[in-house]
């Protein structure tokens, strides 16, 4: 079931892809407020590569399976240190959302500047200033992976920009050009 209005709970699963490993984050957003529900890492560092993009596949597929959520907010691709790096992404990346397509899920996708910014309030952040603002704003016992730190980071993303369209959706028109 989708759900659109910000009062109401919006299940949001982050994506942040890699070839190697695969960090997945679902939280619960009720009105402006996340509440962490599971995170981890999908670790695919052996084999071919078809075969971790198998893996990749069939366990996003099980994530969105078990968890149910509304939305799947996914880090965009980004230009790696070479072109086959970037290439390799860009296929980790289509075989996470084709997992996906099968269910009756919006898609969104963020930067990964615009994801850092949102979190921790700069672009630039580190992996660990990223890990330390997922901590704090959802309350963990513990720091997770970095990859897993990502997706939520993503998923928290995702809810930040909801609820300003809808703030924005919500607005008078105080200005139009006719």
């Amino acid at each position: 079931m989708k759900i659109d209005e910000m009062g109401s709970r919006q299940r949001i699963l982050g994506i942040d892809p890699g070839s190697r490993f695969t960090g997945f984050g679902v939280l619960d957003f009720e009105g402006d407020t996340p509440m962490y529900v599971a995170s981890g890492t999908i670790k695919s560092p052996d084999g071919t590569f078809p075969d971790r993009l198998k893996k990749i596949f069939a366990a996003v597929n099980e994530i969105v399976t078990e968890y149910q959520p509304d939305v799947v907010a996914i880090e965009s691709v980004f230009m790696a240190r070479n072109a086959s790096s970037a290439l390799k992404l860009g296929h980790a990346r289509a075989a996470a959302l084709c997992a996906t397509f099968a269910f009756d899920v919006e898609v969104h996708e963020y930067a990964p500047r615009e994801i850092k910014l949102a979190v921790v309030g700069t672009g630039s952040a580190s992996k660990e200033q990223v890990q330390h603002m997922v901590v704090s704003l959802l309350a963990l016992d513990g720091t997770p992976a970095a990859d897993a730190a990502d997706a939520l980071a993503t998923a928290i993303c995702h809810g930040n920009q909801r609820r300003m369209r809808s703030r924005l959706s919500n607005e008078s028109v105080i200005a139009s050009l006719r």
